[in-house]
């Protein structure tokens, strides 16, 4: 033991390098084998969570530690050792600025993968990985990485000493400048955000929004693309897109279906009572439908006409069309069973049985009134 406290190494004994050797290897051991014990606790409340719910928080967590790097955590528990030993107060003030270094990284690794595991498995998991917004989740974790490397660079330079109230005071100034350069750009970028986020539609729903209709393709940073139904490709973007009311067929669960028509005015009252029982029956009797109400509304100039409403069971534009022609057709065999003609634009004269024309007078007649009249 004397030995050790005989020799000598920069200034300081063996024993001391030794107890130095043993803090470092203690130290990396521990905080080893304790992320090696989180993991495997989480893993294990895993197990039994993925039972009862869908949340995935676990494996975020899971994913995150495993982004622990061994070599920061030796270079952590070498400064440690280090620490236990006397040495000048510069020399410890760079080791400490080291390990807060080395901290920064490992927090910065870590967030960066919980992001990514983050924005993989937790934001809305049930979503069709092929239907994903994949420009929206690339611009969030774009965003997030930037925004958390700002947060552990500060932190950092913090604690090393550094007068970060100027730099946060340019980056705020310098920020402002960029945004009513970038207005537009910024614009479309968070209205992209917000589609990813809110979710008014996605990759291949069928929406109107003002004069343009079509399939939605891909929604972009600044632009979502259509493709119409002539086999065009719409393109508009996001900030004017939003601005606008969109109507989403696709999340449509029924369709309700209202169409008129009109008979002759010289249809008998009774045929007219019997035509709105014979309406629900055909409607009752189509595939996938619901009857809602027909009524004889209004007596029109030409036409008596009913208004008849009912719901599809479908939002297929091409089952409701099959469903309405088959309704028509029917409708048509049933009043032509019946004698009821159906009304179209008519304009009916009435004139008197007899009719006078006006001649005109011959010179004799016309003379005849000049001497009249004298």
């Amino acid at each position: 033991m004397m030995l050790l406290q005989d020799w000598f190494m920069f200034g300081i004994s063996l024993e001391n390098w030794l107890h130095a050797l043993l803090a470092t290897v203690l130290s990396y051991l521990i905080m080893d084998l304790l992320t090696r014990f989180v993991v495997r606790l989480v893993k294990r409340r895993m197990s039994v969570l993925h039972r009862i719910t869908k949340h995935r928080i676990d494996e975020v967590i899971v994913h995150t530690l495993g982004g622990t790097k061994r070599m920061l955590l030796l270079l952590l528990a070498i400064l440690i050792g280090l620490n236990t030993l006397t040495l000048p107060a510069a020399l410890e003030l760079r080791l400490s600025q080291a390990g807060i270094i080395i901290i920064g990284l490992q927090i910065a690794i870590w967030l960066n993968r919980g992001i990514n595991m983050w924005m993989e498995k937790v934001v809305d998991p049930e979503v069709d990985p092929e239907l994903r917004n994949g420009a929206t989740t690339t611009t969030m974790v774009f965003l997030l990485r930037i925004a958390v490397m700002l947060t552990v660079l500060l932190a950092v330079l913090a604690n090393l000493g550094v007068n970060i109230t100027a730099f946060v005071a340019s980056l705020g100034i310098g920020g402002i400048a960029i945004a009513f350069a970038l207005q537009a750009i910024l614009s479309d970028l968070f209205a992209s955000l917000s589609i990813g986020l809110d979710k008014p539609f996605e990759v291949g729903d069928f929406i109107v929004v003002d004069d343009l209709l079509g399939t939605v393709e891909y929604v972009g940073i600044r632009t979502t693309r259509l493709r119409s139904l002539s086999g065009e490709q719409l393109v508009r973007s996001n900030t004017e897109l939003l601005k606008s009311p969109i109507r989403n067929y696709k999340r449509m669960s029924e369709r309700r279906v209202l169409f008129n028509f009109g008979i002759t005015h010289d249809t008998p009252v009774d045929k007219i009572a019997e035509l709105s029982s014979t309406v629900r029956k055909i409607i009752e009797d189509a595939p996938s439908t619901r009857y809602d109400r027909a009524h004889f509304v209004r007596i029109g100039p030409s036409s008596l006409e009913f208004e008849v409403v009912y719901y599809l069971l479908s939002r297929e534009y091409s089952v409701y069309m099959d469903v309405q022609q088959h309704i028509n057709l029917e409708l048509m065999r049933a009043c032509a069973e019946r004698g009821i003609v159906f009304a179209h634009p008519t304009t009916t004269l009435h004139v008197p049985s007899e009719v006078h024309l006006a001649t005109r007078p011959t010179p004799v007649e016309v003379a005849q009134r000049k001497q009249a009249s004298a």
